[in-house]
This record gives structure tokens, sequence and C-alpha cells, in this order.
């Protein structure tokens, strides 16, 4: 494991990036059916960007402290891939559920124009599970290579 530990600092946010989205794929898969595109699938139940950016956070201030560049630069982009998440692909899903409806009260053929989606954002409860596992997974991967 010593050969890891350098590494650690961006193989740890990583692994927890991609431990969140099969984490995702399968409770939705439970939920929708099985679908393999589910695995690529962006929003809904915990947001894999706030794990890996909360990874990153708490993998940089453990690996390289607290009081560097490098934590501050983590910290501004875990707030703007947390606001990405929230505020600014909800709105994108809104204009989407809109248009949607205008095509349908339209009577445009949907060939043509075919259904936007309309779920690409989370909501808070997703991004706060999505944080909490980000914490203990990076937390447990530490401890494992400490």
């Amino acid at each position: 494991m010593k050969f890891i530990t350098p590494y650690a600092v961006f193989l740890i946010p990583i692994a927890v990036g991609i431990i969140v989205q099969a984490i995702k794929f399968v409770l939705y898969s439970l939920k929708h059916g099985w679908d393999i595109r589910y695995a690529f699938t962006h929003g809904h139940m915990p947001s894999a960007h706030t794990a890996f950016a909360f990874s990153l956070v708490t993998s940089i201030g453990f690996y390289e402290g607290i009081h560097t560049g490098t934590f501050a630069v983590a910290i501004a982009l875990a707030f703007l891939i947390i606001d990405d998440a929230t505020r600014l692909r909800m709105t994108l899903g809104d204009q989407g559920k809109y248009l949607n409806m205008l095509i349908g009260q339209l009577n445009i053929n949907e060939e043509q124009y075919p259904r936007l989606k309309e779920r690409m954002g989370h909501k808070v409860s997703e991004v706060i599970v999505g944080a909490i596992l980000g914490l203990l997974l990076t937390a447990i991967f530490i401890s494992i290579l400490s």
C-alpha cells in the first residue's frame, strides 16, 4: 500500500466518486428497473459530484494541510460543483419541463423535437447524502492507507 500513498490525494476522490455513482446506479435501478444507461445518469440520490468534491477537500486537507492554497482551491471548487449540482442544473431541468409542456400543447411533431430530460440536478437531500458519503468513504480510505 505504500506505493499508493503518494497518489492518494487524487486516487481517493476518484474511487469515492466511482463508488457513489455505483450506489446511485443500484438505487435507481431498484426503483426504475435495470438499464445500463442509468450508470451515467445525472441527478438523483446520492450526488456523486458532491461526494467527489467533499472527498477531494477532505483528502487535500489531510495530506496537504488546511492552511495551503491547494486546500483553498479545493474548497472553492467544491462550492462551484455543489452550486452547479443544485441550482444551475435544476434550472435546466425546469426549462426542459416547460419546453416539453409547450411542445405537447402545440401538437408539434415529437420526432422532430424529442422530449428533453426534466431531471438534471439534485435536491438538497441528495447533495447532503453525497457529502456525507464523500466524507465517510474518504475517512475509511485514509485510515486503510495510514
